[in-house]
């Protein structure tokens, strides 16, 4: 029988990430995420549910999560489920709890950051698909700006580059649905 493990995420820190090591010193980074619900009852009564969430992130991904996250801070998550069930130390009985393995995360910016307001209407390409479609001459190029962004063009400016002629941000095997 087949099976597919797959969670999505979009949500705030509700606490700051703890870094630990593994004896292997492997960082791993535990942290947790709030989602919300938004929804009306059959009275219409409008009311929010909110799921709290336990990650776990590792390696790289554990490194960068710790230094650039804190509570609050809003994250988009790609990863797996993962069951883990022991046996309590003080005679509880068994003890279960259900995690989420990051394998993917992106920073999602909040609506009050100082940035711009459409920096997260689309997200930015990893730096590892970025690295792996350019040509090996533009891997030791500085990027190049947004289309529409050139430094000394307007956007009303007649020799503005035309957005709709640009290479998409993403190739199609990239997208997930």
């Amino acid at each position: 029988m087949a099976s597919f493990n797959k969670v999505l995420l979009m949500g705030n820190l509700t606490r700051d990430p703890q870094m630990k090591y593994l004896p292997s010193q492997m960082p791993v980074c535990d942290f947790g995420v709030a989602t919300n619900r938004r929804f009306k009852t059959q009275a219409g009564e409008d009311r929010e549910e909110v799921c709290f969430v336990d990650c776990t992130a590792f390696g790289k991904q554990a490194e960068v999560i710790h230094q650039w996250c804190s509570k609050g801070k809003p994250i988009f998550i790609e990863g797996r489920l993962k069951f883990d069930q022991w046996d309590d130390r003080n005679g509880g009985g068994k003890r279960h709890k259900l995690t989420v393995v990051v394998e993917q995360f992106q920073f999602v910016s909040s609506r009050d950051s100082n940035g711009p307001a459409d920096e997260s209407s689309q997200p930015a390409p990893s730096r590892e698909h970025a690295e792996r479609d350019a040509s090996p001459d533009q891997r030791s190029q500085p990027p190049s700006p947004p289309p529409g962004r050139t430094p000394g063009r307007g956007r009303g400016s007649k020799n503005a580059e035309n957005p709709v002629s640009q290479k998409p941000m993403f190739a199609e095997a990239d997208i997930p649905f």
